[in-house]
């Protein structure tokens, strides 16, 4: 009885890690990233949010320099540049409808079930999209963009750290690795 509690959570579990979303990405199947080694990163020009700006910059240098690229002001390959924005999406309703069959003893039946959640807080939840854009140099063409998102509630080390993990997880496909066939 324990072994198949545990294993109907260890699989509840799988499951529920493979719904999670992945980072989407694009890039010039062409351009060859090999010769990619010096970056720098610069912010939009307008920002109406300097602490989530900082963070990011901040991140986008944490992941690049773990990955072995050297920021260069110089001579830079590759300029990094990102873009960001926060909407409210509605939470959920909570209500739910269930259906159910049983039997007791000889008897059998059918029962229906509803469900309705008692809302706590705000009716919607803040969303904030990340994308990231890796220009070259030479031709000042895009190469690569990624973008991610996460949800959030309020601002402060939370956030900072969502911030940290979604710029991470976005940068986690660049260099793109070639697809053998």
């Amino acid at each position: 009885m324990k072994l198949s509690r545990l294993s109907a959570l260890l699989l509840s579990g799988l499951l529920l890690s493979a719904c999670a979303a992945k980072p989407k990405s694009d890039y010039d199947v062409g351009y060859d990233f090999s010769q990619l080694s010096t970056f720098i990163e610069f912010s939009p020009t307008q920002t109406n949010d300097p602490i989530s700006s900082a963070r990011i910059i901040d991140a986008i240098t944490d992941a690049l320099t773990a990955k072995g690229f050297v920021r260069s002001i110089d001579h830079p390959s590759f300029k990094v540049t990102y873009a960001f924005k926060v909407e409210n999406k509605p939470k959920d309703s909570g209500v739910s409808i269930g259906l159910g069959t049983g039997t007791w003893g000889s008897n059998g039946g059918i029962s229906i079930g509803t469900s309705v959640g008692v809302p706590i807080g705000s009716d919607s939840a803040k969303i904030q999209t990340i994308q990231i854009d890796v220009i070259d140099t030479q031709s000042n063409k895009l190469i690569w963009r990624g973008t991610d998102k996460f949800n959030f509630d309020a601002g402060g080390a939370e956030k900072a750290e969502d911030t940290h993990n979604t710029v991470s997880k976005i940068l986690s496909q660049f260099p793109p690795q070639k697809q053998t066939k």
